[in-house]
C-alpha cells in the first residue's frame, strides 16, 4: 500500500492524480500482486526454502528503494518514446507502460510472500485455516499502516522520495536480519546495503523536474506536486512537469497579457462591482488585479491547498488582505450563505478541473451566491473545443443553470487573444426578473462600464476588444444546445474529456515528430531533436 499511494505521488507531477490514474495505478499492482501470489505457492510447494523467500524480499525492497533515483528518469524515456509514436490515449497508456516497467516487479515479488509464508507456517491441516486467518489479518494490518502513515505522516514531512526509502528500508531491514543471524548470504546483504544507501544518498539531489535549472522552489503537499519558476518577467506556478502551468504573476504593473485581464470584464458585466469571490485562488493574481482596478471591491478567496496559498506569499506577492479559506470550493459554498458581485471559478486538480465543480448542482450553488446581477466567470481552455470536448459540455451545463425559467443570453464566452484560453461569463438575472443577457446592452456598454468604474484607460481599451468578442452560447432548446453533454454529480466524466484535449495538444506540439520519424525513421528524429 506504500509502494501504490508512493506510486500515485511519483506519478502525478507527469500524468495528473486523476482517477485514470488512479485506476492505472490500482490495476497494473492488483496485476503484480496476483501473478505473485500465483507463482508464490507454486514456488513454494516445489521448494519450501525460506532463503529464497527473504530473497525475493530483499529484492523487492531494493528495487523500491531505487525507484526515487531512476523512476522519474524511465517515466520520462517512456513518455518520450510514447509521445512521437501513440496518437491517441497518450495519457493512458503512458501511465499504463511506466507502472508496468517500474511497480510491477517489485510487487511481483512482495505478491509471493504470503502464500510462502503459509507454507512454512503450517503444521497440519487441522489449523490450516487459522494460519490462513493469522497471515491474513497482519497482511490486512501492514496494509493498514501502508496506507496511513505515507499519506498523513511521511509525504507531507518529507516527500515521496524519502517515503519509498523509510518503507525500503523496513522491508529490507527483514531479510537482512534473517541472513545475518544465519551469516549467510553475506555478498547479497552488503549489496543490498550499498544500494540502498548510494540511493538514499543521491535521490535526493534531484528533483521531479530535474532538468530544471531555475526552480525558485520544488516541493509537495498533501495534494500537489509544486513548482516555482522565477523568471525575468513572470513567476509561475506549476503542478505538473509536463502539461501547462496553473498560475501565473508578471512583474510589471499593469495587464498581464493573459486570461486573467479578459476576465476582468466580469465587474464591469455585473450590474454592480462591490465584492468578488475566487474559488481556486491560486497565487492570487486574479485578485490582486481586481484590487489594482477595483480597489474598492472587497475580494476573498478560496484555495484548497495551504501551501499554494504560503507560496503565494513568499513568491506571488498575494495581497495580504485579502482573506483565504483553505477549503474545497464546493463545500465552501456550501457552508456559507454571504452573496457577491463577481465569483471566479478557476479551480483545477493538475491540468483538468475538479468533477465535483463542473456539475449543474454546483453551477445552482454559484448562482445562489451571486447577488442579482452578478456575474459568475469560468476560465476554461479553448484548445479542448468542439463536439465532444469539456468546454462543450462546460457551457451546455452552465447554460442549462442560468437560461432557466424561460431565460435567454444569459451565458457567453471570450476567447482570449492571442492564448490558448476561454472565459465564459453567466448572468444571474436582476430583481424583478429582468432577463437582461450579456447581449443584450451589457457587450456594449462593457467599455464605457469599465471607464466609471476602473478609471483606467488600457483596461477600457481592452473591453471594447472583449466586447468584440463575446459570443452568446445556445440556451436549452436552441440550435447548438446539446442536453447530453450537461454534466451533474451522477456523471462528470471531465477526465476523460480532459484526456481527450491533452491528446490534441500533444498531436499539435508532437506531429511533426512524427512525420519526421514516419519518413526518416529514428536517426532522423534524433537529428531533428539535437
Amino acid at each position: 500500500m506504500a509502494a501504490e499511494l508512493g506510486a500515485s505521488r511519483l506519478l502525478a507531477p507527469y500524468f495528473s492524480s486523476s482517477q485514470i490514474v488512479w485506476t492505472i495505478i490500482i490495476g497494473t499492482i492488483m496485476i503484480a500482486l496476483a501473478l505473485g501470489a500465483v507463482f508464490g505457492g507454486r514456488w513454494a510447494d516445489r521448494d519450501p526454502n525460506p532463503d529464497k523467500l527473504y530473497l525475493r524480499i530483499m529484492a523487492a525492497a531494493v528495487w523500491i528503494a531505487l525507484i526515487p533515483l531512476v523512476g522519474k528518469y524511465v517515466i520520462l524515456l517512456v513518455s518520450g518514446l510514447l509521445i512521437v509514436t501513440v496518437s491517441t490515449n497518450f495519457l493512458v497508456i503512458a501511465a499504463f507502460v511506466s507502472c508496468m516497467v517500474v511497480f510491477v516487479p517489485p510487487l511481483f515479488l512482495l505478491g509471493t510472500v504470503t502464500a510462502g509464508l503459509n507454507k512454512f507456517a503450517t503444521d497440519s491441516l487441522d489449523d490450516n485455516a487459522s494460519v490462513v486467518g493469522r497471515l491474513s489479518a497482519c497482511n490486512t494490518i501492514g496494509s493498514i499502516l501502508g496506507t496511513f502513515l505515507p499519506t498523513f505522516v511521511t509525504i507531507p514531512a518529507v516527500g515521496t522520495f524519502v517515503t519509498f526509502l523509510v518503507f525500503s528500508g523496513a522491508l529490507l531491514a527483514i531479510p537482512l536480519v534473517y541472513f545475518l543471524s544465519l551469516k549467510a548470504r553475506l555478498a547479497a546483504c552488503a549489496a543490498s546495503v550499498v544500494a540502498f544507501v548510494a540511493t538514499s544518498c543521491l535521490s535526493p539531489l534531484t528533483g521531479f523536474a530535474f532538468w530544471e535549472r531555475d526552480l525558485a522552489y520544488e516541493g509537495e503537499s498533501i495534494y500537489n506536486y509544486l513548482q516555482v519558476k522565477d523568471l525575468a518577467d513572470r513567476t509561475i506556478l506549476s503542478t505538473n512537469v509536463l502539461f501547462g502551468v496553473q498560475s501565473v504573476t508578471t512583474k510589471d504593473d499593469g495587464l498581464t497579457g493573459m486570461y486573467y485581464d479578459t476576465a476582468l470584464a466580469a465587474p464591469a458585466l455585473a450590474a454592480h462591482a462591490r465584492s468578488a469571490l475566487v474559488l481556486g485562488m491560486g497565487t492570487g493574481t486574479y485578485a490582486c488585479q481586481l484590487r489594482r482596478y477595483y480597489p474598492d471591491m472587497t475580494v476573498e478567496g478560496v484555495e484548497i491547498d495551504a501551501k499554494i496559498t504560503a507560496l503565494a506569499g513568499r513568491y506571488f506577492d498575494e495581497p495580504a488582505d485579502v482573506p483565504v479559506a483553505t477549503y474545497d470550493g464546493r463545500a465552501w459554498l456550501a457552508a456559507v450563505d454571504r452573496t457577491y458581485d463577481v465569483i471566479m471559478v478557476d479551480a483545477y486538480q493538475d491540468i483538468t478541473i475538479p468533477f465535483q465543480m463542473s456539475s449543474t448542482e454546483f453551477f445552482r450553488m454559484v448562482r445562489e451566491h451571486l447577488n442579482p446581477g452578478g456575474v459568475m466567470v469560468v476560465n476554461m481552455n479553448m484548445v479542448s473545443d468542439g463536439a465532444g470536448s469539456i468546454n462543450e459540455a462546460l457551457q451546455s451545463t452552465i447554460s442549462q443553470v442560468f437560461n432557466a425559467a424561460g431565460l435567454t443570453g444569459m451565458v457567453a464566452t471570450a476567447d482570449v487573444d492571442g492564448n490558448t484560453n476561454r472565459e465564459l461569463f453567466a448572468v444571474r438575472p436582476a430583481a424583478g426578473g429582468d432577463g437582461t443577457g450579456l447581449l443584450d446592452g451589457r457587450a456594449e456598454a462593457l467599455a464605457a462600464t469599465t471607464a466609471t468604474r476602473s478609471g483606467d484607460a488600457q483596461l477600457t481599451g481592452l473591453m471594447e476588444s472583449v466586447a468584440a468578442r463575446l459570443r452568446r452560447v445556445p440556451a436549452p432548446g436552441e440550435p447548438g444546445f446539446r442536453s447530453g453533454a450537461v454534466l451533474t454529480d451522477d456523471r462528470a466524466p471531465v477526465e476523460v474529456l480532459g484526456m481527450r484535449a491533452i491528446d490534441r495538444i500533444i498531436a499539435d506540439e508532437a506531429g511533426p515528430y512524427r512525420d519526421i520519424l514516419r519518413k526518416d525513421g529514428v536517426r532522423g528524429l534524433l537529428d531533428a531533436l539535437s
